[in-house]
Order: C-alpha cells, then structure tokens, then sequence
C-alpha cells in the first residue's frame, strides 16, 4: 500500500496555505503595531525632553503634560545630565 505523502503534499493543500497566510498577516499586523509603539516612545521622549530642556519643569509636571510615568521623566533627565 502506498502512503499518504506519495500522493498528499502539505505545501498544496488550501488549508495549509490558508494558514500560512494567516501568519503572515498576523506577522505584518504585529510589525505595524511594534513600530506604532517605538514612534510613541520616540515622540514621548522627544516632548519630555523638549519640557525639560526648554520649560525646566519639574518631573512631575513633565509627566503629566507628556503622558508618560514620573520615571520616564526621570530617566530621561538623567541622561540628559551627562
């Protein structure tokens, strides 16, 4: 008796392409959302250290108007520092 895989291929059955698109998709949408999320970061940084530079606010006031935790800001500053 002949087996299965002689005559049933993987890579040409439709479910099987259907999820491997599916990943691919899911891989994609992750991609954009993981971006999303370093341009916020970026952008969060960017304004922390426009308010801290510019204004001198005090840390918690910079988190405030920024969004972002007091030490967020604080890390920031210290970085600033150096």
């Amino acid at each position: 008796m002949e087996t299965v895989t002689k005559f049933f291929k993987e890579e040409n059955d439709f479910l099987y392409q259907k999820g491997e698109v599916k990943g691919i998709v899911k891989g994609i949408v992750k991609g954009r959302e993981e971006g999303r999320e370093e341009g916020r970061e970026e952008k969060g940084l960017e304004v922390v250290t426009n308010l801290i530079i510019n204004l001198g606010l005090p840390d918690e006031e910079v988190a405030v108007i920024a969004g972002v935790p007091v030490s967020f800001v604080k890390g920031v500053r210290e970085v600033l520092k150096k």
